[in-house]
């Protein structure tokens, strides 16, 4: 491939991926505000898990994709993004201009609705335009500005903390600046060549519109979504988790300080942009390399919710699991997520397809987030070793069941799994 075109394929990639970026960072954003929110507005831990369980990592970004994603397979890849990221920055301004709690429940719902929506446009775009033999290193690329989102936004955090509220809404600003030049961007983006081909194909084919969404829900469709459900599902409880609440947790158990724990969790993420750069772009596109990067993600994933779950919380263990957790979450579930589920779903209904398995592991996120509290403060402990057994059967299906696809292209595997039959 020319430089030219390689270049091209690179500027599409990160106008699409910034998306990853302002997900995760008004995720963290708001873990690392929620102390304050919550002395500010005395917020109980109902509250506080509701708070949780409808922000943009969790339900509101779950409803969002759903919706997004089905635009994206019946208008186009590009269509969504016209909107979207105004959406988003109205919501992040309601959360600065907050003076009550329902103001933060209000930012929070517009802002997730619209960064969901945003999800599987660019998932879909960035392996749909990216070339067969490199398109894990795209997607690796779209994952690490998923971790250098909360890199930046604990970074301000952390810098910002003698400010108290002030410094959080300052932080709330750059993901609004953030967002007004990735629309920017998106502007002269083209749409995907994969999905007019397949548009022009169901124009000219009257038995291939036969063929309804409800195909999602049989043969090996049904068996990708049930697959990429439980192996991303069952993790991401812990992941979101972790996102929105380490924070809170390493405050009110940990007896850390407000910049402690902000600067502990801007570690782990700092920890997963160099584990997603320096091995999962490196082998993600190696078939044998796939599996035992998953694999050793994976178990390290295990390990440090073990340690929470067996050994005291202190600074030593909260820097160990921190450590170890950024360099699983780096290589394992959530960057081969998005690789499996652009890779294993006809070009039809690729988009829908990501909508709903986002949509029902965000909204499950949502749900468990609402009692995370109440069970961290009915023992801490528990909770942690209950999600340890989450990693452990999370890592179990990855490994068993991961697809062979590497080096194929997206139309290669349709065939190969006889994917619109």
């Amino acid at each position: 491939m020319e430089a030219s075109e390689k270049r091209k394929h690179w500027r599409w990639t990160v106008s699409a991926a910034l998306a990853n970026y302002l997900d995760s960072g008004s995720i963290v954003s708001g873990a690392s505000a929620l102390t304050l929110w919550t002395a500010q507005f005395h917020l109980s831990n109902t509250t506080v898990g509701l708070l949780g369980a409808l922000s943009s990592n969790a339900i509101s970004a779950g409803i969002g994709a759903l919706i997004g994603g089905r635009i994206c397979d019946k208008f186009g890849r590009k269509k969504i993004y016209a909107y979207d990221l105004l959406v988003y920055i109205i919501g992040m301004l309601i959360l600065i201009c907050s003076v009550t709690p329902w103001m933060l429940f209000v930012g929070y719902i517009i802002a997730g609705l619209a960064v969901g929506a945003d999800i599987p446009a660019s998932w879909t775009l960035i392996a749909e335009q990216a070339p067969t033999e490199s398109r894990g290193k795209h997607g690796g690329f779209a994952q690490a500005l998923w971790s250098l989102g909360p890199v930046c936004t604990l970074a301000l955090s952390f810098l910002l903390t003698p400010l108290g509220i002030w410094g959080a809404r300052l932080v709330f600003l750059h993901l609004i600046i953030i967002a007004f030049i990735t629309w920017l961007m998106r502007h002269d983006m083209t749409e995907s060549k994969t999905w007019e081909e397949e548009k022009d194909k169901l124009k000219n084919s009257i038995e291939s519109e036969k063929i309804k969404v409800s195909s999602l829900f049989k043969g090996a469709n049904l068996k990708a979504l049930i697959f990429l459900v439980v192996m991303y599902g069952v993790w991401n409880l812990v992941a979101g988790t972790g996102g929105f609440f380490l924070p809170y947790i390493l405050q009110k158990f940990g007896s850390q300080s407000q910049g402690t724990s902000v600067a502990l969790q801007c570690l782990e993420f700092a920890i997963s942009v160099l584990t997603t750069i320096v091995i999962f772009m490196r082998f993600s596109d190696n078939g044998l390399g796939r599996k035992w990067v998953f694999f050793i993600g994976a178990l390290v994933n295990v390990i440090s919710m073990a340690l929470f779950a067996f050994c005291k919380l202190n600074f030593v263990i909260s820097l160990s699991y921190v450590l170890l957790w950024g360099i699983g979450q780096g290589m394992a579930q959530q960057p081969f997520f998005q690789l499996w589920s652009s890779e294993l779903f006809p070009t039809r209904f690729r988009a829908t397809a990501q909508g709903i398995m986002f949509s029902i592991v965000r909204i499950s996120l949502g749900l468990w987030s609402f009692f995370v509290p109440i069970l961290a403060n009915l023992g801490f402990q528990g909770l942690a070793f209950t999600m340890t057994i989450f990693l452990l059967i999370s890592m179990i299906v990855g490994v068993v069941f991961a697809p062979k696809t590497s080096g194929k292209s997206l139309k290669e595997i349709e065939i190969e799994r006889n994917l619109n039959i």
